[in-house]
């Protein structure tokens, strides 16, 4: 297995952390009932955390289906390389280190780590655009 096929499994890993991460402070706020329920009701805006939290699983997603592609394509064109592993592992970084950012409201360090992230994903992109 390629460290990039690593990186995405783990990237499938931080995908639940995010999930679990956004419902669960979601159901600190409004409750075991509205999580078991079928969450029809309108409900009042989240706490910070929990908006926070809503907004990171939401960002991750945009960008996940992006580093998934290009480990997809990087594995199948089998141009793979040091230089590919490393962007993969350094979107897995930045995406980790993202989350507990966003939760406690850290502001410019968080875009910083975004942008790093998006570095990773064109490490891995840019051999497949210029082979």
């Amino acid at each position: 297995m390629t460290t990039e096929i690593t990186v995405l499994a783990w990237g499938c890993v931080l995908a639940f952390v995010h999930i679990f991460a956004a419902v669960q402070a979601k159901t600190q706020q409004y409750g075991v009932k509205w999580n078991m329920g079928a969450r029809d009701e309108a409900l009042s805006p989240p706490d910070p955390v929990a908006g926070r939290l809503v907004r990171a699983q939401a960002n991750f997603f945009e960008t996940f289906p992006i580093a998934a592609a290009s480990v997809l394509m990087l594995a199948v064109s089998g141009l793979g390389s040091a230089t590919t592993a490393t962007g993969a592992w350094l979107w897995l970084g930045c995406r980790i280190i993202y989350l507990p950012l966003y939760a406690a409201g850290v502001p410019m360090l968080r875009t910083i780590i975004f942008l790093a992230g998006v570095v990773g994903i064109g490490m891995m992109v840019g051999p497949m655009l210029f082979a």
